[in-house]
C-alpha cells in the first residue's frame, strides 16, 4: 500500500511537516468568511480553510502538543489542504458524529479523520478515501498482570473505546473468553484505567497502544490480532462536492506514496519506514 522509496525532496512534504494546524471548538466559525470554491472546483464550508473533524486524543494519529493539534493523520490532511491552497482547521468533536455522517450534515466539517477503519456500516454514512494505513487490533496490560491474550482475561475486565471496531471485536469475543467489557469515551481514559487497575487490559488499535507502551514502561502490548483493517479519510456521502474532495484526496495520497512524502510522514511518527 505504501512505498519507502523517496524519489525527490518534495516541497509539498516540507510544507506539510512545517504547517501550523488550528484547533477549533465544535461550534466555532461564526465570524469566518463564507464558503468559497477554489481552483480545484471544491467548495469549502469556510473560505480559506479546510475544516477537518476528529476526536482527540489518539496519539500518534491526532493529539494536542501544547496549543497545536499534531499527528500522522493531521499531516496527511495538511497535504490535502495545501493542494486546495487553504489552511487546515481541526474541529474536535465526538467520533460517532463523524462516522455517522451527522457532522457533515450539520456543516461542521469538510473532511474527517481519526484512524478510522473502513467498514460496510460506515460506508452507508460517509464517503471514504482510498485506504492509507493498515492496522491490527492490540491488547495492552500492565507487565505484572499475567494477561497474555483474551483467554487469560476470563472473569476480568477489558477496557474498550466506544464506537470503535475494537469495541465490536471485544463484544464478538467476550462469550468465548469470559471477560466483561468496560466502555470508555476516549483513548486516554481507557488507558488510564489500565494504569489504575480499574480494568485488567484494554483493546484498541496497535499504533496508539504501541506508542503508549513506549511512554509508559509499566505497560506492554501482549497480543496483536490481524483483523485486516484499513483506515480511510472521510467525506460527505452522496454529495457532489464531497465526492470531488474525496477524489482530490485520493490523488494527493497516490502522489505522496509515489514521491516519498508519505514515507517521510510515516517515519516522523512511527520511527520506521512505511511498509511496502
Amino acid at each position: 500500500m505504501t512505498t519507502s522509496r523517496i524519489y525527490r525532496a518534495s516541497a509539498l512534504a516540507a510544507a506539510a511537516l512545517m504547517s501550523t494546524t488550528v484547533l477549533a471548538a465544535c461550534g466555532s466559525g461564526g465570524d469566518d468568511a463564507p464558503a468559497a470554491k477554489n481552483s480545484n472546483g471544491v467548495t469549502t464550508i469556510t473560505a480559506g480553510k479546510l475544516k477537518a473533524c476528529t476526536h482527540l486524543s489518539y496519539k500518534p494519529f491526532e493529539f494536542k502538543d501544547g496549543s497545536k493539534v499534531v499527528g500522522f493523520d493531521v499531516d496527511l490532511m495538511d497535504l490535502v489542504a495545501k493542494k486546495l491552497g487553504v489552511e487546515q482547521e481541526v474541529v474536535d468533536i465526538e467520533f460517532a458524529t463523524i462516522t455517522s455522517g451527522a457532522a457533515f450534515a450539520a456543516k461542521k466539517c469538510d473532511a474527517g479523520f481519526g484512524a478510522t477503519t473502513i467498514n460496510d456500516k460506515r460506508k452507508k454514512a460517509v464517503l471514504f478515501s482510498d485506504p492509507y494505513f493498515d492496522s491490527t487490533a492490540a491488547l495492552i496490560a500492565k507487565k505484572d498482570s499475567g494477561v497474555t491474550d483474551l483467554a487469560s482475561l476470563k472473569g476480568k475486565k477489558l477496557g474498550v473505546q466506544t464506537d470503535t471496531t475494537g469495541q465490536e471485536f471485544a463484544d464478538k469475543e467476550k462469550g468465548a473468553n469470559g471477560y466483561t467489557p468496560v466502555v470508555f469515551d476516549d483513548l486516554p481514559t481507557q488507558l488510564a484505567a489500565v494504569l489504575s487497575g480499574r480494568v485488567d487490559a484494554a483493546l484498541n488499535d496497535n499504533g496508539p497502544l504501541l506508542d503508549y507502551a513506549k511512554d509508559n514502561p509499566t505497560t506492554t502490548v501482549v497480543k496483536e490480532f490481524d483483523t485486516g483493517e484499513q483506515y480511510g479519510l472521510m467525506f460527505k456521502l452522496n454529495d457532489a462536492n464531497g465526492t470531488k474532495l474525496a477524489q482530490l484526496t485520493n490523488e494527493v495520497l497516490k502522489t505522496a506514496q509515489a514521491d516519498g512524502t508519505y514515507n517521510t510522514i510515516y517515519k516522523k511518527w512511527f520511527g520506521v519506514d512505511a511498509p511496502k
